[in-house]
């Protein structure tokens, strides 16, 4: 049975309230919801019982010690991560932990996927899986991996709720689309986006999920014409052509780091007749920003040079450090943080029993 309800204005507020004494500003409100300034990802780890044992503890000590973001995707670990969220969630949900309403859960589709374990014959899998039941056609796959047609992605949310046991998902990502630009004509893909814009705004309205938005890796950190950049304000323009002025286009999702500044730094995108950053684009849109790869995938942990140190006061590791900083940057909602181990939670979040930079200490730190 899937768990009912989605994340609301009323229960995230309930959730921010138990932990904001002891979190000072780690909560913000976006689109009525308060988002915790730092989320777990799921992405890295081996697909074994081992690593799904130690996400399903790192997940529930998040939930009781004040993250109420959890990111993750259908193809992560071979659905291993989603599978691992949802026992951990059900758990943290029937001994009163958390309420459904409190939490913020995101996944993604677009990459072909496993289930639970590499086959020998990866190309046989996926003919029987996806080819002869119709599911996708040959002709959909781009660079052997990745499909954006209605109806894969309405078969992988599927494939997402039931992994995590949820009727409705709060926020639904397409995966990586820049996946598809160099396979593609320009109006091929536009076409195709649009496409899947028009399934998603269908998933909202059948309740499957709530809002949705692009992970992507490149596609905002290059400039226009570059091979994989999109155009936020493009695709902005058609969520509203496929769903009205009340379209759920709502979120984005893309690296940004200590060692990858371009989503504040590089004016990437074009908006009111000027080259601006693509924060500025989804900020003045009311967006949900969620900042991937905070730490880079654990690079930014320690080494960091001594002279920062001084302009994040009050913090004790380098992955607070790199942490404080995503949080800090104005138009970031949540910076996302791989966490597979419990120490890793009570480390990370320690970031937040200190305030965020203020907008002074902030921009202190591109001053010579």
């Amino acid at each position: 049975m899937l768990v009912p309800g989605h994340a609301t204005p009323e229960g995230t507020a309930r959730y921010r309230h138990r932990f904001e004494s002891q979190l000072p500003g780690n909560f913000r409100e976006v689109q009525g919801l308060w988002v915790s300034s730092i989320g777990i990802g799921t992405y890295l780890g081996e697909p074994t019982a081992a690593h799904d044992a130690l996400y399903r503890e790192a997940v529930a000590h998040a939930l009781e010690c004040g993250i109420n973001v959890i990111d993750t995707a259908v193809n992560y670990r071979h659905q291993r991560s989603e599978r691992a969220i949802a026992q951990a969630l059900a758990g943290a949900i029937s001994a009163g932990k958390v309420r459904r309403d409190e939490v913020i859960i995101a996944s993604k589709g677009g990459f072909l996927t496993f289930d639970n374990s590499e086959p020998e014959d990866p190309s046989a899998y996926f003919q029987k899986t996806l080819i002869e039941p119709g599911l996708v056609r040959l002709e959909e796959v781009v660079a052997g991996c990745h499909v954006m047609s209605p109806k894969y992605l309405e078969n992988q949310i599927e494939v997402s709720r039931r992994n995590l046991g949820l009727e409705t998902l709060d926020i639904y990502y397409l995966h990586n689309p820049e996946t598809q630009i160099p396979h593609v004509s320009r109006e091929e893909f536009n076409r195709r986006i649009r496409a899947a814009f028009a399934a998603l705004e269908k998933a909202v309205g059948d309740g499957k999920i709530r809002a949705y938005g692009t992970s992507t890796w490149n596609a905002y950190r290059v400039g226009l014409e570059s091979g994989e950049a999109l155009s936020l304000a493009d695709l902005l323009r058609t969520a509203e052509e496929v769903g009205g002025k009340d379209h759920h286009f709502r979120a984005i999702q893309l690296p940004f780091n200590l060692a990858m500044p371009e989503a504040l730094a590089a004016s990437t995108q074009r908006w009111d007749g000027r080259a601006v950053p693509v924060l500025q684009v989804a900020r003045a849109n009311g967006m949900l920003v969620f900042a991937s790869a905070s730490l880079l995938q654990r690079k930014l942990t320690e080494g960091l040079p001594k002279d920062l140190h001084n302009r994040f006061p009050g913090l004790q590791t380098d992955a607070q450090r790199a942490i404080q900083f995503v949080r800090s940057t104005p138009g970031i909602t949540c910076a996302l943080v791989g966490m597979s181990h419990r120490d890793h939670v009570t480390e990370n979040l320690g970031t937040a029993q200190t305030p965020p930079l203020n907008l002074e200490q902030f921009r202190a730190m591109f001053s010579k």
